[in-house]
């Protein structure tokens, strides 16, 4: 994944917006991505708020990424950054905005969507061959 994300020099936007590459298998999917911030965590105890997190990962089932979080929804990894940017699951993806730029435009997700072109620079076949042969070795 590190890989595929720097070839597409996304690595520094995303880490600007808290995507941090953490880790590799497990580690979300398990809980080991860290506590909520606590002005959050609060918020959800005090209001007694039912809580729902987007993610990549099919161990989506109540309390496996956070005992705090109840509902979840599996996403592709785009949509995951796209509903985190929103800060809102209850969107319509295809016609509201996920946000505003800094001239107060709004942003939707075809704006931000990469196009064919774009995952296809990405994604070279170069990829393939390059990450199965340092797994192997061990880098």
């Amino acid at each position: 994944m590190s890989d595929y994300l720097a070839q597409a020099r996304l690595t520094p936007y995303l880490d600007e917006l808290g995507f941090n590459l953490v880790g590799y298998g497990c580690t979300t999917c398990i809980g080991n991505s860290g506590p909520l911030p606590e002005p959050i965590e609060t918020a959800i105890k005090q209001g007694d708020l039912t809580v729902g997190q987007s993610s990549p990962a099919n161990r989506n089932f109540e309390g496996r990424i956070h005992p705090l979080i109840k509902t979840n929804w599996l996403a592709s990894p785009p949509l995951v950054v796209a509903y985190a940017l929103a800060g809102n699951m209850n969107i319509n993806l295809a016609t509201d905005p996920l946000g505003h730029d800094r001239k107060g435009d709004p942003v939707y997700l075809k704006d931000i969507w990469p196009s064919a072109q774009e995952i296809a620079l990405a994604v070279e076949k170069s990829l393939y061959r390059y990450v199965p042969q340092r797994v192997c070795r061990g880098v």
